[in-house]
């Protein structure tokens, strides 16, 4: 389970591409969408994170931020957002704590086999670092047409 919305978006400090740390409540005064994905350069990850460059402007428009999540390096995403052409930054967890904190560590079932993962999962958070809306178990297919239109 996700967190809940209506509740305060856990604040956290985090390193990103570029070698840059930011928090989230640096975001403050404009929309969120924090997107956790297991893995750069794979290709449900990759589908994901490009539909979201394909909207970036549509979703800027809107006063909001794009920010993905990954326990990737720093320099796995750097080689991610250059391959990609991603106009957003990534953040880096490789001790999953941003992860866990958002529930987005947990039991998954591939194949018949069970293990712990990351849960392909999406907060919106609103300018004041409310939870707006969640999405849990994500499949990509048309997902940022979802998250866009909640952002309205």
């Amino acid at each position: 389970m996700l967190l809940e919305k209506g509740t305060l978006a856990p604040d956290f400090t985090a390193k990103i591409n570029g070698d840059k740390t930011i928090k989230l409540s640096d975001y403050r005064g404009k929309k969120v969408i924090l997107y956790f994905y297991p893995k750069d350069n794979t290709s449900g990850c990759t589908k994901e994170s490009c539909e979201f460059r394909d909207n970036f402007d549509i979703i800027a428009d809107k006063n909001t931020v794009i920010l993905g999540i990954s326990p990737d390096s720093v320099k796995s995403h750097e080689g991610f957002i250059e391959k990609q052409s991603l106009n957003f930054d990534l953040i880096s967890d490789p001790d999953k704590e941003i992860i866990k904190m958002y529930k987005a560590w947990g039991e998954k079932n591939m194949y018949g086999r069970k293990f712990m993962g990351l849960i392909r999962s999406t907060y919106l958070i609103d300018e004041e670092g409310i939870i707006l809306e969640t999405w849990y178990k994500v499949r990509v297919t048309d997902h940022v047409k979802k998250v866009i239109k909640a952002i309205d």
